[in-house]
């Protein structure tokens, strides 16, 4: 790699230079963190939503440009990337700036290379030759190295690049900005931190009760809630309570109405009339954003002009051109069409991304007005309004709905605000009587509380540990995972750690003196009683696994035209087999019910108690995917069983109480606690109840004690394991003691998936050889999808079109089953499970480009709820990116030419249209 300039050694005042090009001074911390870098200093610059930290990764362009170096800009998503590339072009012209996403690759040998972040980090692992006079690299959204899914990214970047490059970091505003420019600076070399919580445009603060707006503030003291504000609220209450209580009897006319909430249309019209639109109200569900814009249009609301109506109709069309018409129809688009000449739009991860684009765009140019959104915008996508506003307080993460953190009510209201249009923003909170985070004093909590940690979400993969392996050893390997961030951040947990146990320590004590001391026998006799109660919970486990073998070997030993008696869930009653399935791991034979339904069945739905009831006749060929025949065939199995005796009542299920209670050692125990001295004690239970505490400090202390020492070199400890399962399966062998990447690693080191040892076992192990287009891009779904967490996981094998990807599936589930064991047995974190449930939207999409039908086929419970058009895009991009990668790695020319071929069958329509 060749030596960058000296530090310093560009043309003296390049900043003057630089400033003398914008149309607007630099605030303070600009001016900082610029001559800090123009001294030779890498910078962490954190700041607030819309300060212009840009400027400052802009001037490391500058820079680079001016002293005939190179720079990458990495930013965290694809939208991202293209935006920058935009602005960079417009500034010094197409020949000087490149962009790289994996999707578009557009002039990559430029002297400043826009990027996503995992294209540097694929660069620095493959010692690309565009590194070859890199003097700076600019990460934008660094704090994005919290992020649990690619979080690891960033911190393999920072601790990769070469010494020589200067780094330059943007953050959002953290609250531990120190710690982290203080780990950046461990790694990197001289780096200043500059942190500025200023925001470019005040913020006000409000809460709206009913269709009146209030200040949520006593003047600019924020510690005091608004008199007016308080006084309000409770004449409110006091008037939702007064009519709560009046009588209902006849003749005494209509009750008086309890407080509603504003319609949307209410807020809107508020808003609009006190001068606060363009204005995005924050909803956390994409079905309620959705529901949002439909209200508005069942409204007279109308927030746009003749000459704005034409402006947007021309961005729609530019930008939907490419669009075929049966694929509007299934969008969605006239509604759509409507709602956004009207200045309304919703915008969430779920729309189809020109949709999305579109409504950037309009946005931006303040030609669409109202906007309801999922917090997804508060993430990197540049749409500032004048006003933000919350409906609720409260969001659902995925398996529980929790009152929104101070941080993350930062985020949100940060787009309040436009720099160099507005005077100051406005953050909108709603009030509701039923909501108790609404309640002003609450509200201003958040409104005054700044704290986001950034936390470091770094751990090796195999992917990773592939690459270590290859390029340094492991001995390097351990002192560059010792200097993560994520190492740092634990060591210096240690401290608090061990203060945790020492103040347990103390508890013990203390409980230990009120039992006769360590020893006695009420803690003994506790420790029996916990004992024997671990013990049923073993048992009771064991039961349930036993009943579901028997099941399975129930399931897998039926036989095409048996006929048996479903005895679980909402299939129950009688069923002929009509294939069956010998897979003993996971047996789903598909059958037909006397109600006609035909589909695969499991455990969960058969006990196999009774076995088959008898059998029947078939045909050669059962088409069970016709009402008529499922029809026909349920009344021959009626008849078929007329003449069989069915069983009486539900089977005996094994495993009762009394059966447990046959445990001998189970028997001795409880016996042992029977005779115990302390049974005897006459305030046994009172003492009972300090001993449990006792034992459950003793149990936290334990665990704590656990950490401390994971805390330490955690990381490296489990490269080692990593290290261990991957010469256990033949990627790395150990050649006179030094271990060495095989033939398979380095198929592994070019898989970059969250499932890349699965990937790669697949590939090397040839089970997708063979396979057509479709069924390639199907069984890579299957690796990659994962259902949304208020959609049920569809059964593995349910209704997967050809047996050959069927086939596929059933050996990649089973793969995934053993390498899953295997990590548990290396305790390492299990890798994720196939999730099967897009495998046959995918499969329709690459056979035939029908949005409708692919969609219809997402739809894998039956409940009327495919996938958006937005997230059926996204995830076929995700199978682009891995068929892509797979196009690249697979060992076998014909399985390169078949993902080769699936590539261009599922980027086509929707799927290929706005790809940025």
């Amino acid at each position: 790699m060749t030596t960058p300039p000296e530090p310093g050694g560009e043309t003296p005042g390049e900043l003057a230079v630089f400033t003398a090009q914008l149309p607007f001074a630099l605030d303070d911390f600009q001016v900082r963190a610029c001559r800090a870098l123009e001294r030779g200093h890498g910078v962490l610059v954190c700041a607030p939503t819309g300060a212009g930290k840009t400027v400052v990764g802009e001037f490391a362009v500058h820079l680079a440009l001016a002293a005939g170096g190179k720079c990458f800009y990495t930013t965290p998503i694809k939208a991202l990337s293209n935006q920058k590339h935009s602005d960079l072009v417009a500034r010094y012209g197409a020949e000087k700036i490149g962009l790289l996403t994996g999707d578009q690759s557009i002039n990559g040998d430029a002297d400043v290379v826009v990027m996503t972040t995992e294209v540097l980090r694929n660069m620095l692992y493959a010692n690309s030759s565009a590194l070859h006079g890199l003097s700076y690299v600019v990460m934008d959204e660094v704090h994005f190295l919290a992020d649990r899914m690619r979080g690891a990214v960033w911190e393999e970047v920072i601790l990769h690049l070469p010494e020589e490059v200067r780094l330059v970091s943007l953050s959002a505003t953290v609250s531990n900005a120190e710690e982290f420019g203080g780990w950046i600076q461990t790694v990197r070399g001289d780096t200043t931190v500059v942190v500025d919580e200023h925001r470019p445009v005040p913020l006000s603060q409000h809460m709206m009760v009913g269709k009146r707006l209030f200040d949520l503030f006593d003047g600019s003291d924020r510690t005091l809630v608004d008199p007016d504000l308080v006084r309000h609220i409770a004449h409110r209450r006091e008037a939702d309570r007064l009519a709560d209580w009046q009588p209902r009897g006849r003749g005494r006319g209509r009750p008086p109405q309890l407080y509603r909430p504003p319609s949307r249309p209410d807020v809107i019209d508020v808003l609009d009339s006190a001068g606060l639109l363009p204005a995005i109200t924050f909803v956390f569900s994409r079905a309620g954003c959705d529901a949002a814009v439909k209200q508005c249009l069942r409204s007279r609301l109308r927030l746009t002009t003749d000459e704005e109506r034409a402006r947007i109709a021309e961005v729609i069309d530019r930008r939907c051109a490419d669009l075929a018409e049966s694929d509007l129809i299934v969008l969605d688009y006239h509604e759509w069409r409507e709602g956004l000449l009207r200045g309304l739009a919703a915008h969430h991860a779920g729309m189809l991304p020109t949709f999305r684009h579109t409504v950037e765009e309009l946005f931006t140019a303040g030609l669409v007005k109202a906007v309801f959104a999922t917090e997804t915008l508060a993430l990197g996508i540049n749409m500032p309004a004048r006003t933000v506003v919350l409906e609720r307080l409260v969001k659902y993460n995925g398996e529980q709905h929790l009152p929104l953190t101070p941080g993350e009510y930062t985020q949100l209201t940060g787009r309040a605000g436009r720099r160099g249009i507005d005077v100051e923003g406005h953050a909108v909170v709603l009030w509701r009587p039923d909501d108790s985070t609404a309640d002003p004093a609450e509200v201003a909590g958040l409104a005054s509380t700044r704290t986001f940690p950034l936390r470091s979400s770094f751990a090796p993969s195999y992917n990773m540990t592939i690459n270590l392996v290859q390029h340094m050893g492991p001995e390097q390997a351990h002192k560059l995972l010792e200097r993560s961030f994520a190492q740092y951040q634990a060591d210096r947990s240690v401290v608090g750690l061990v203060r945790g146990v020492a103040r347990g320590e103390r508890m013990l004590k203390e409980l230990a003196a009120e039992l006769d001391g360590h020893e006695s026998e009420v803690l003994d006799y506790a420790r029996l009683r916990a004992k024997i109660g671990e013990r049923e919970r073993a048992q009771s486990r064991a039961s349930r696994l036993q009943r579901r073998q028997a099941a399975n070997d129930a399931l897998a030993g039926l036989r095409r035209g048996d006929i048996i008696t479903i005895t679980h869930g909402r299939r129950g009653g009688l069923a002929v087999v009509l294939e069956p399935d010998r897979d003993s791991d996971d047996p789903r034979p598909l059958v037909l019910t006397e109600h006609h339904w035909a589909g695969r069945i499991s455990s969960s739905d058969y006990s196999g108690a009774s076995g088959p009831l008898g059998t029947m006749s078939l045909p050669k060929r059962v088409e069970h995917r016709q009402p008529r025949v499922r029809r026909d065939l349920a009344s021959a199995l009626r008849s078929a069983a007329a003449g069989l005796a069915l069983p009486a009542g539900k089977p005996k299920r094994s495993g009762s109480a009394l059966d447990r209670d046959v445990d001998p050692e189970l028997a001795g125990l409880r016996e042992q606690l029977r005779r115990h001295p302390a049974n005897q004690l006459p305030n046994r239970e009172a003492m009972m109840r300090i001993a449990e505490r006792y034992l459950r400090i003793e149990r936290d202390n334990a665990q704590i004690q656990q950490k401390v020492a994971a805390a330490t070199n955690s990381l490296a400890r489990t490269f080692d394991r990593i290290v261990a399962l991957l010469s256990e399966r033949g990627f790395i062998e150990n050649d006179s003691g030094e271990p060495k990447v095989t033939d398979s690693g380095r198929l592994l080191a070019r898989i970059y998936s969250e499932s890349d040892l699965l990937v790669a076992e697949c590939l090397r192990g040839g089970l997708w050889e063979g396979l057509q287009p479709a069924e390639l891009a199907g069984v890579l779904s299957a690796v990659l999808f994962e259902s949304r967490g208020d959609t049920p996981a569809v059964p593995a094998g349910f209704d997967i079109p050809t047996p050959g990807l069927r086939r596929a599936l059933a050996q990649t589930r089973r793969l995934s089953g053993d390498l899953r064991a295997d990590e548990r047995r290396h305790r390492i974190a299990p890798s994720r499970e196939t999730d099967e449930g897009f495998v046959t939207a995918v499969y329709r999409w690459a056979t035939t480009g029908d949005l409708a039908s692919a969609l219809a086929a997402s739809d894998i419970t039956g409940s009327g709820s495919p996938l958006s058009a937005g997230d059926f895009v996204r995830w076929c991009r995700q199978v682009l990116d891995l068929l892509d990668q797979v196009r690249n790695a697979a060992p076998t020319p014909a399985l390169r030419n078949t993902a080769k071929r699936a590539i261009n069958d599922v980027r086509r329509g929707v799927v290929a249209v706005d790809a940025g």
